[in-house]
């Protein structure tokens, strides 16, 4: 689908629909001639980061962007399903098979054909989005957690990361929406989603003791595990220990060094438990952060006032803009993230509802 003009996010005091076009420019400067997305130009690529950015250019009007990237995982993606874990101009640096990794083009697509409605782009991607998945599902652990990445046997690494579990979670229920749009379904998907979302909020042990980390925290509120009174309660109990006030969020708790991809992802976070004040809030603090061109700054140890690291990423502009379209409202797609219990859609084909169930706990 081609580019088009986008009615694009505006948040009263924190950012205009202008600098949010800003920072869509600034990301889609990262992007080579062959769709690839890499955090900054010869820097390294991820496919999780690179599906975030891809949903940012969308959020931006830059449909033809976004379905580049999106062609070069489908082109890059391996005989298992999986993708490297690193690229770095197109030579894999790192090949180890991550369920993250391989999880996240599911939730873009659907992003995409919520904010497009392109049937095309679905048809194109759809198998890729399918050996993906199914390849996380095979790497579902007895307790329901899926784990981290592959031994270079072949055989599921015993560990599971919660951060990573709640995306992959967020990911089966786009791909079981794929799955309905395109009348093919996937009862494995539903029982692997089903579990994992058991896992996410009855067996805190399924998953490794990360809890230094503000991902962990807000993650399984972002992806819609948690919802109602369990996700108060749950962002309530962290907020002491992340939230650093005016300055955003801290990605490691006992580290001076607020992050603002982790202050915008807290953002989607709240506005997914209908605190839309307090995740403008939270745009609002990671604002020095941004840049003269629109791009943001990865983050700033705050007791000396230093960015570190030095660099400028995509998927933190990116996260500034999904944040924003989440509080504003603007786009079709906004509600992927500002209502993840719904993951809805309208019925095509002929599937009576395309509507997964939605989220495990809900006060």
């Amino acid at each position: 689908m081609p580019d088009v003009p986008a009615a694009l996010p505006e948040v009263p005091g924190v950012l205009t629909a202008d600098q949010v076009r800003e920072t869509v420019t600034a990301i889609a400067a990262e992007q080579s001639a062959d769709g690839a997305l890499p955090w900054f130009r010869g820097g390294q690529l991820d496919a999780w980061d690179m599906v975030e950015s891809a949903m940012a250019l969308d959020v931006g009007g830059r449909h033809d962007r976004a379905a580049a990237a999106y062609a070069w995982l489908a082109r890059r993606q391996r005989p298992d399903g999986s993708w490297a874990a690193e690229y770095r101009d197109g030579v894999v640096t790192a090949p180890a098979v991550e369920s993250n990794h391989a999880g996240y083009l599911a939730v873009g697509v659907w992003h995409s054909w919520l904010a497009t409605g392109d049937d095309a782009l679905v048809d194109r991607l759809w198998s890729t989005v399918r050996r993906a998945l199914d390849l996380v599902t095979a790497m579902q652990l007895p307790s329901g957690a899926v784990s981290w990445a592959l031994r270079p046997d072949g055989t599921p690494d015993d560990t599971a990361l919660l951060t990573g579990n709640a995306s992959l979670y967020q990911a089966l229920r786009a791909g079981i929406a794929l799955a309905g749009l395109v009348g093919e379904e996937q009862p494995d998907w539903d029982l692997a989603a089903a579990d994992l979302g058991r896992a996410l909020v009855e067996r805190p042990g399924a998953f490794a003791d990360r809890s230094r980390y503000s991902m962990d925290w807000y993650y399984p509120v972002l992806a819609g595990a948690v919802c109602g009174a369990p996700a108060e309660a749950r962002l309530a109990a962290g907020w002491d220990t992340f939230v650093v006030p005016g300055l955003g969020v801290r990605c490691v708790a006992d580290r001076p060094w607020v992050t603002g991809a982790e202050t915008c992802e807290l953002a989607l976070a709240l506005a997914a438990a209908g605190r839309v004040d307090d995740a403008t809030e939270q745009l609002a603090a990671m604002q020095h952060l941004r840049a003269d061109d629109g791009s943001y700054w990865t983050g700033l140890v705050y007791a000396d006032d230093a960015r570190w690291p030095v660099e400028r990423t995509s998927w933190t502009a990116a996260a500034v803009v999904l944040a924003a379209d989440a509080i504003a409202g603007t786009g079709p797609a906004a509600a992927l993230f500002a209502d993840p219990g719904a993951l809805a859609g309208p019925a095509r084909r002929g599937v009576p509802d395309a509507t997964p169930g939605g989220g495990v706990v809900r006060g």
